[in-house]
């Protein structure tokens, strides 16, 4: 079996070199340079220079030929790049290959998740063998061999099993289940808690305010996400609460140090400009907004992030407007309670 690997970001790289204790691997890097500093170096410089590749990997700037190698594809690009290059290799993919997203966000202007921009591009590739790898997995964490879970989401569920096996080591640990929905929804979500948890933090808040943020952060992703139709035990999961708190409290999360900045008083155009990589909350806030207004679903948190971030509100006005909301009951319009 040989796994493609289409994104040659931290998280890409690192699913890469996890895979290729089982199997061959090409790993598709947009840049020629950073593909052949791979092959020579066994190192990706760019983002993860201190982890040694192992030799089953081989990088390619060509995405035709890595896609044509693929018994198994996983796309590791960020979401609003998702479409773009799944559409240039196309052509390439086999209707019997499993694809598994790495990406967590919603697609500007359709508000699709991942697997429904998958499905848009690949309208005859089957939809029970699409699915996402999803969990609280910072990439730096998990190549230095430090204990960790994922999930599989997938509709057919001896793929996911199968799948499984690829990915799981000593150290990583793969769970499976069907809520292809419920696991998206949250794992776009918790990158918009993260901004605002980064925000809290940034601010000079403590333990009590991250908990009470993140509690009700999983409030707010479960809403939705249920409204969906995902599955309300999702959200206390893996790629719910596990993902939720990873990302709200590691200062390693992309999304955490965004909030961070801008709660120190810094502009978000000069915290992205510092980041190599994507921090993906920034544009999925607007859709993840978007999604509430069409599913009805009450989203405060969400709300403010999006004041901060497309409005010039301030995180201290931000939290100004959370505390000032009228009280309720605390599982006021939670699915299931």
């Amino acid at each position: 079996m040989h796994v493609t690997v289409v994104g040659a970001g931290s998280w890409g790289t690192a699913v890469a070199a996890m895979v290729s204790a089982r199997a061959p691997v090409t790993l598709w890097a947009r840049r020629r340079d950073l593909a052949d500093a791979i092959n020579t170096e066994r190192r990706n410089p760019a983002y993860l220079p201190d982890l040694a590749l192992p030799d089953p990997i081989a990088a390619t700037d060509s995405l035709e030929e890595a896609v044509a190698q693929a018994d198994v594809l996983v796309l590791g690009v960020p979401s609003h790049g998702m479409r773009e290059v799944l559409s240039s290799a196309a052509a390439g993919v086999r209707s019997d290959v499993p694809i598994i997203s790495l990406a967590k966000g919603i697609e500007h202007g359709t508000l699709m998740r991942m697997t429904e921009v998958i499905s848009d591009v690949l309208p005859e590739h089957p939809v029970e063998t699409i699915g996402v790898l999803t969990g609280p997995n910072l990439a730096r964490e998990i190549v230095e061999g430090q204990p960790a879970a994922s999930v599989i989401a997938m509709e057919a569920e001896g793929v996911a099993h199968e799948l499984r096996g690829l990915f799981m080591s000593p150290t990583f640990r793969v769970y499976t289940n069907t809520d292809v929905i419920g696991s998206e929804s949250a794992g776009a979500v918790k990158n918009v808690m993260a901004i605002a948890a980064g925000m809290a933090h940034g601010l000079g808040f403590g333990d009590n305010s991250t908990a009470t943020l993140i509690t009700r952060a999983l409030a707010e992703l479960t809403r939705l996400g249920v409204a969906m139709g995902g599955r309300p035990i999702t959200f206390s999961g893996l790629a719910g609460m596990g993902d939720l708190i990873a990302t709200c409290v590691s200062t390693r999360s992309r999304n955490h140090q965004v909030g961070f900045g801008l709660g120190m008083g810094r502009s978000l155009d000069e915290v992205t400009a510092e980041m190599k990589m994507v921090a993906e909350g920034v544009k999925s806030t607007e859709g993840v907004l978007a999604l509430a207004a069409r599913h009805g679903v009450e989203m405060p948190i969400a709300e403010q992030v999006g004041r901060v971030l497309y409005e010039g509100a301030t995180p201290t006005e931000a939290l100004t407007s959370l505390m000032a909301r009228e009280a309720r009951s605390e599982h006021e319009g939670i699915p299931g309670v």
